[in-house]
């Protein structure tokens, strides 16, 4: 497994799981009971079926009934939007 870290970089939060997160969704559309994804045995790293957080956002926001991509903007001639010109929707965990 390859654990990159910068010279001299310390991750934020005082460590807390910088480089693989645990969250959980129930109701509006999300499959229950379903597991997605897996950490190593620390919680550190996350090592299997990955998403990022782009993709959480546009998850979310597909289950609230929005197209995250209906919401770019442009300016200063560059597209913005709320998942930052980024995110898919992780099909796996919509019921």
């Amino acid at each position: 497994m390859d654990r990159i870290r910068h010279a001299g970089s310390r991750p934020g939060g005082r460590e807390h799981h910088p480089y693989g997160y645990t969250l959980c969704m129930a109701g509006g559309g999300v499959k229950g009971g379903h597991i997605h994804g897996a950490t190593d045995d620390f919680g550190w790293y996350a090592i299997d079926r990955k998403v990022h957080i782009h993709d959480f956002h546009a998850t979310i926001l597909h289950l609230m009934g929005i197209d995250h991509e209906r919401l770019t903007f442009r300016y200063s001639g560059r597209d913005f939007r709320l998942t930052n010109v980024h995110g898919k929707v992780v099909k796996d965990v919509i019921a």
